[in-house]
């Protein structure tokens, strides 16, 4: 039997992004996934859009609409109402990078038999997907590249439901890093087996929250050094050396 995956994406008003987003879920070549939707009370036209694109889905489509505590917090309700074997999140102004994103990393997870799959990540400009900003090129995972700042792409980290299950979900404690606090959580602390796959999965649009503002990265830079010192990685180098690490991703190209 096939992996099923669970797609989940959190949108807020997403109504100029989320059409992108979803039909790039829906056009995946590998049929046997759900897509919850957790949107956060939208005041624009975001779930009218959603029913409007998914009312012919051939796949499992669950919407829930109601007021939460941020991303992280619809994130973990979206895990709540999974029923996968597989969990992976794509926000609503990201888009899958091709139509075999999901048959790659299925291939890989029954291939390497592991607890995770991380692939590459394009960012991308806003009003053109095909215009890339940075590329980042996750490259092979060791434990001893935790401590020197290395980290997967979130948006192209597929985990398995029982990883969740045994582990717990994200920390609502941390409002812009609880991805990067629950992937040390499973990988540095936990030790959970991981695969790389060399693949652009993810093409993720410039103006993430973390930085949006200086505050907002001076709030992630702490949130990452508490992160880092709760997991056991360590303290200020670290965190100097997962800063530093971005530079070359607007340098390097795809081959």
């Amino acid at each position: 039997m096939p992996f099923k995956f669970s797609i989940i994406t959190a949108t807020y008003n997403s109504e100029s992004s989320v059409k992108d987003a979803v039909n790039s879920i829906l056009s995946q070549d590998y049929n046997n996934f759900e897509l919850i939707i957790i949107d956060g009370a939208s005041k624009d036209k975001t779930v009218e859009f959603i029913k409007d694109i998914t009312v012919d889905s051939k796949v499992p489509v669950k919407i829930i609409s109601e007021p939460d505590k941020g991303i992280y917090d619809a994130l973990n309700k979206g895990i709540k109402n999974s029923t996968g074997d597989v969990i992976a999140f794509l926000h609503a102004d990201d888009v899958y990078a091709s139509s075999n994103v999901l048959k790659s990393v299925a291939a890989k997870f029954e291939e390497s038999s592991v607890d995770s799959v991380y692939g590459d990540l394009e960012y991308v400009s806003k009003e053109n997907t095909e215009k890339t900003i940075r590329f980042w090129k996750s490259g092979s995972f060791t434990h001893s590249k935790l401590k020197l700042g290395w980290m997967p792409p979130h948006p192209s980290f597929f985990v398995k439901k029982s990883v969740y299950d045994q582990f717990g979900l994200f920390d609502l404690s941390f409002k812009i890093a609880a991805d990067y606090d629950f992937m040390m959580r499973i990988l540095f602390k936990e030790k959970i087996s991981t695969a790389y796959l060399p693949e652009v999965l993810v093409k993720m649009r410039v103006g993430g929250e973390s930085n949006k503002s200086v505050s907002n990265i001076v709030r992630k830079s702490k949130e990452d050094l508490r992160a880092m010192k709760q997991n056991g990685l360590g303290g200020v180098p670290a965190l100097f050396s997962k800063n530093i690490r971005k530079v070359p991703q607007f340098f390097t190209r795809k081959k």
